[in-house]
């Protein structure tokens, strides 16, 4: 990402982002120039993503899920969080069930004064389709979605990357929009929760609807052994492979490191021709974790 350089002589550059936030002597007239970044671009951003490999580690005894992104020198270069909104989500349950009882009562109060027995029975059923109804209806009301949001650092003061769930409750398909910090779609994904029971399965498409890439389960042997054993203490801990569509070779993985606390890997190594763009390619890795509740 090439940014514009212009020397208090009048003379401009075009330089490469790595320039950015260095002193540099212009060679026309031999004055210092600071290669500031404008405002609307951030080297450390810029460069966060310049990568090929990127450890995530799951910040715990939190109620939100949080994640710091480090570099293979562990250095933190990025901050994940995907807000629980505990309290609202609570609420949305609460509130459906209290609202289900008071048209459960309402209306039972109507049809406890029917005189006519036949009727009495249809209207019982009525009251208990409506009372369930109402329920579910003031429920989605009150639940909020869970969006993932990706920043420069813990401050959140920048925010790179918004991973939006689309719909409140995703009972069949699951679909989430990826946007960028300027708040355009970059990359959609999809997963079928039918398919999930055998194995898991995730699909990236760009904003035209382009199938970038397909993420399942790395074998079907070792998905159908963790429905039945579970993680069984780590051995059967479930990593994910990135494959292009065209032809199924592998274009990164996503693996869950042997350790006591929740470490994941993504390495997208093998995509020497960048098919996947970084910025996706993270964002598909948060959700291999927290949209598959590991």
């Amino acid at each position: 990402m090439p940014f514009s350089l212009t020397c208090s002589c009048g003379k401009s550059y075009n330089l490469k982002d790595e320039f950015a936030g260095q002193t540099m002597k212009c060679p026309d007239c031999g004055s210092n120039i600071k290669s500031d970044l404008p405002a609307n671009k951030n080297s450390l951003s810029i460069n966060a993503f310049n990568r090929n490999k990127f450890l995530l580690r799951q910040k715990h005894f939190a109620i939100s899920e949080k994640y710091y992104v480090c570099d293979e020198q562990n250095n933190n270069i990025l901050y994940i969080e995907r807000p629980a909104h505990l309290f609202n989500n609570l609420c949305s349950i609460f509130g459906g069930i209290l609202s289900g009882i008071i048209t459960g009562a309402a209306l039972g109060s109507i049809v406890s004064m029917m005189q006519n027995s036949g009727m009495q029975g249809a209207f019982i059923l009525l009251t208990v389709i409506a009372s369930l109804v109402v329920m579910l209806y003031v429920g989605i009301i009150i639940y909020k979605k869970r969006h993932v949001s990706i920043y420069q650092n813990d401050t959140k003061t920048t925010k790179l990357l918004e991973i939006l769930q689309d719909k409140k409750f995703q009972f069949f398909k699951a679909t989430y929009t990826i946007n960028d910090e300027r708040g355009q779609c970059i990359a959609r994904l999809t997963k079928n929760h039918l398919y999930n029971f055998f194995r898991k399965r995730w699909y990236c498409r760009r904003p035209d609807n382009f199938l970038l890439c397909i993420i399942k389960e790395d074998s079907i042997v070792l998905s159908l052994l963790r429905r039945l054993f579970g993680p069984f203490f780590g051995l059967l801990r479930t990593n994910f492979i990135f494959l292009n569509p065209s032809d199924e070779s592998v274009l990164g993985e996503f693996n869950r490191n042997f350790t006591i606390f929740d470490r994941y890997v993504l390495d997208m190594n093998a995509d020497r021709n960048n098919v996947i763009d970084r910025r996706i390619a993270l964002s598909i890795g948060v959700m291999l974790d927290t949209g598959e509740k590991r």
